[in-house]
């Protein structure tokens, strides 16, 4: 298993949470065989909550990985909470700046050197009221096509229980039942060795969003709405299928 090279701080950090979320968390796992054991790879992942890394982490970690995720670049200058997020291997990004190129290049080095790094590509909580997901950003999708490394969409359902970003409440009671269901990388294969251009981006990262909206109506059930539109307009009604 990958996490067999985990050095000492990574497996610290495993000590120490993985006990406290063993308690918090009554879980329903699903799909771990679909993520690789070795080798560089993108996970994908509805963001409902703040709680969402703790519970998606468990369960990378106990599917044999080690999970990479994305922080943002000043935090790593932040005295020793930059020195511990070195230490575990998380990836700093820079957002919103004219260093967005050279965090893409950071990401790409991480996957080629074998890693799974874990993105959210919604970028934020989702502002869906019923916390379905919404369009995504091109993060995702840009670093798939730089790499072509398989695609592996995580849909969660029950961190929103342990913290809820519409109430802003926590949740400290024990064996709150979480689901994170891990589906087969996604075919992106109509897109292999195109030019990252604006139409191909969006059309990749709605491709991604998609699988991971219908994900999650597996586990919710009922019937998904359109992805949900990041727009002072309210909604672009965004239709299409699952790939």
């Amino acid at each position: 298993m990958a996490r067999r090279r985990l050095g000492f701080w990574p497996r610290l950090a495993a000590m120490l949470v993985k006990p406290i979320m063993s308690v918090w968390t009554r879980r329903t796992w699903q799909g771990m065989e679909h993520l690789p054991q070795d080798g560089g790879v993108i996970i994908v992942a509805n963001h409902l909550s703040h709680a969402d890394p703790l519970v998606s982490a468990h369960f990378i970690f106990d599917a044999g990985r080690w999970p990479q995720y994305l922080a943002k670049a000043s935090l790593f200058r932040v005295p020793v909470l930059g020195w511990i997020l070195h230490r575990c291997r998380q990836i700093p990004v820079e957002r919103g700046t004219v260093d967005a190129a050279r965090s893409l290049a950071t990401l790409v080095k991480a996957v080629q050197a074998g890693d799974a790094v874990v993105i959210y590509p919604e970028g934020t909580t989702s502002r869906e009221p019923d916390l379905w997901p919404m369009r995504g950003k091109t993060g995702a999708a840009r670093l798939a096509l730089a790499t072509g490394a398989p695609v592996v969409p995580v849909a969660m359902w029950g961190p929103e229980r342990i913290f809820d970003p519409r109430t802003k409440r926590l949740s400290l009671r024990p064996r709150i039942p979480v689901t994170v269901v891990a589906g087969p990388p996604i075919d992106l294969s109509r897109w292999a060795g195109a030019a990252p251009g604006r139409v191909v981006l969006e059309e990749v990262s709605d491709t991604i969003m998609l699988r991971l909206r219908d994900m999650l109506a597996e586990i919710r059930g009922g019937t998904p709405p359109p992805l949900w539109e990041r727009s002072n307009r309210s909604q672009r009604q965004q239709q299409g299928e699952s790939a």
